[in-house]
């Protein structure tokens, strides 16, 4: 399902539960109010929230990640539901007797589809692009030779100038990268409870204080997706994470990719990568069911 992100900018506000809605309050009185089956994602930004138990409970039973960020909108904790699927414990079973072999060949597919989505991003936005796509062939099995940093290196100059340094703990751009970055966690771990996967069982992420180093992993595809998003608000004059940058970057879950199947929202694009994997590791196929890239890329 493809729903809003709803973003809690305001301190002090109250969420609660109230016959299928969720409510948001301020001092004892309601300010806002949507339907739970229109919900894809709750983020958390703002300072001395309260929630009632009842609304987490009922967030996390369908499956809505709430996510809750720290400084510069990097996400702290995603709060996830015990049950998310009802082959829930065979698929993780599956999971994890992944050897890696299997994990290694995944993560080639999944590393490949990102570099050739960076490389459309360049493309779309003007910038210099050639070389990305020999880039994507050069990826073994596991990126032993960690082509997928030297993609980055190259790309990150190329889309946002010379200057521009990639840091999770700055602000401005790199705050608006953040945010957009929460936004998608949010739905990339949202679709692995939704598949009956463990987020803590990763591909090819090891972080052992991360317990979502498999939504990281899966997340990697469609970062080129908020980066497009990010360069047309710096484009038009954003420099930090305004209420309007907000709202620009939490309808990136709803933009069209180009599939197998034909254009699809990011959120479904997602949940159909997520579905294949736990199908691969059930022994059901050897593929992931990736996104193709916006734009043909040539050189």
């Amino acid at each position: 399902m493809v729903g809003r992100v709803v973003d809690l900018e305001t301190d002090g506000r109250h969420l609660s539960l109230h016959r299928g809605f969720l409510v948001v309050s301020e001092g004892g009185e309601e300010v806002g109010r949507i339907g739970l089956d229109g919900i894809a994602a709750v983020v958390a930004n703002a300072h001395g929230l309260t929630y009632s138990n009842n609304a987490l409970v009922e967030l996390a039973k369908r499956g809505i990640a709430t996510i809750l960020c720290g400084p510069n909108y990097r996400p702290t904790a995603i709060v996830w539901p015990v049950e998310g699927h009802h082959a829930q414990t065979g698929r993780m079973t599956d999971q994890t007797r992944a050897g890696a072999p299997l994990k290694k060949r995944l993560w080639t597919q999944i590393v490949r589809a990102k570099i050739l989505a960076q490389g459309s991003t360049l493309a779309i936005t003007g910038a210099p692009h050639g070389g990305f796509q020999l880039l994507s062939r050069k990826v073994r099995s596991g990126d032993p030779d960690n082509v997928e940093a030297e993609a980055a290196r190259r790309y990150w100059p190329l889309l946002m100038g010379a200057n521009f340094r990639r840091d999770r703990n700055a602000g401005g751009t790199n705050g608006l990268l953040n945010y957009g970055y929460a936004v998608l966690r949010a739905g990339v771990a949202r679709a692995v409870m939704s598949a009956g996967l463990h987020p803590s069982l990763g591909l090819m992420h090891a972080n052992r204080g991360n317990a979502m180093v498999l939504v990281d992993d899966l997340m990697e595809p469609f970062r080129p997706v908020v980066d497009l998003e990010v360069w047309r608000l710096v484009r038009d004059g954003f420099e930090d994470v305004t209420h309007d940058a907000k709202a620009v970057l939490a309808r990136v879950m709803i933009l069209d990719l180009p599939t197998a199947a034909g254009m699809s929202p990011v959120m479904v694009c997602i949940q159909r990568l997520t579905q294949s994997l736990a199908r691969v590791y059930g022994g059901e196929g050897n593929a992931l069911d990736l996104p193709m890239p916006r734009l043909p890329l040539g050189g």
